[in-house]
């Protein structure tokens, strides 16, 4: 069921993007919305919506947010990004939007599901902030979007942590920027072309890790917000899982690396035992010459 999801998610992305080139002026509302859509099944490389072209997330690993830019939250107060950082918590961060009729619901389903695993708790061990980049929405929508995650994380003792955001064009572009999420409005169906993903960052701010899709491993998250924490979170497990994997960033997972390092091992102790039987037969043979002459 959440693989057709995920297939489902990808393509009504494509098909929405597919109706017409898509425009960075902002958003449209009166274009018209019965524009054809492509034959998504049989689209080869080539021809791939125009609409898609620049619509990415480009890793920016390292990369500093800017924690001065201004945002306002769910209740309406002014707000900094700095207000969420500098905690000594990582923060996972979703760039969505909160009217979006089916991608930016399923980021948001898939973070929320992985954080029902997670034994971390919101507002202590990390802190959880959406931002909206839609420019047009406000603290209504904010605050009915976290309602709607709260009830369904179902601790509500948790909504310190839990922070949704709305701002103007200017800093939803800076915040975009320092990302790498590049996004495109689409003015026949009037909706943004963007693709998914949810970001984990470092106490002072600066992108960790990218995790892509609309489903996140609770064990990757788990692992990417101890690392991003530098170990001030987890326990002495986390510490051994994170010497066992490794995180690909081109993948944005972890993958175990243990067997690579047994086999490492393992050819080490071959070499050294090939070594040592070579010099004891180099040794045998130089002694029964030395007994024949």
């Amino acid at each position: 069921m959440k693989k057709l999801l995920s297939i489902f998610a990808v393509f009504s992305a494509v098909a929405l993007a597919q109706a017409t080139p898509a425009s960075d002026d902002g958003p449209t509302l009166n274009a018209p919305r019965n524009a054809p859509v492509g034959d998504l099944l049989n689209m080869k490389g080539v021809d791939r919506p125009s609409a898609l072209t620049g619509v990415t997330i480009e890793q920016r690993l390292n990369s500093q947010l800017p924690l001065d830019a201004a945002f306002r939250d769910e209740y309406g107060q002014a707000v900094k990004l700095s207000d969420y950082f500098g905690k000594g918590r990582p923060v996972i961060l979703a760039l969505v939007y909160y009217d979006c009729p089916m991608l930016c619901t399923q980021i948001l389903n898939g973070m929320v599901r992985a954080a029902k695993v997670l034994s971390f708790t919101p507002g202590k061990d990390y802190e959880v902030v959406a931002i909206s980049f839609d420019a047009r929405e406000g603290p209504k929508e904010a605050r009915l979007k976290k309602a709607i995650y709260m009830k369904d994380y179902g601790h509500p003792e948790t909504a310190a942590g839990w922070h949704f955001l709305t701002g103007d064009q200017d800093s939803i572009k800076r915040v975009t920027d320092a990302v790498g999420f590049r996004y495109k409005w689409d003015v026949y169906t009037a909706t943004f072309a963007h693709a998914s993903a949810i970001y984990v960052l470092t106490p002072d701010g600066r992108l960790s890790k990218y995790f892509y899709g609309i489903e996140y491993s609770p064990k990757d998250m788990r692992l990417g917000l101890v690392e991003a924490s530098q170990n001030k979170i987890g326990n002495a497990v986390d510490q051994i899982l994170l010497f066992c994997y490794h995180f690909d960033p081109t993948s944005a997972k972890y993958t175990f690396v243990a067997m690579d390092l047994l086999r490492g091992a393992g050819a080490a102790t071959v070499l050294l035992l090939g070594g040592f039987v070579f010099i004891m037969l180099r040794r045998d043979s130089r002694q029964k010459g030395s007994r024949a002459a």
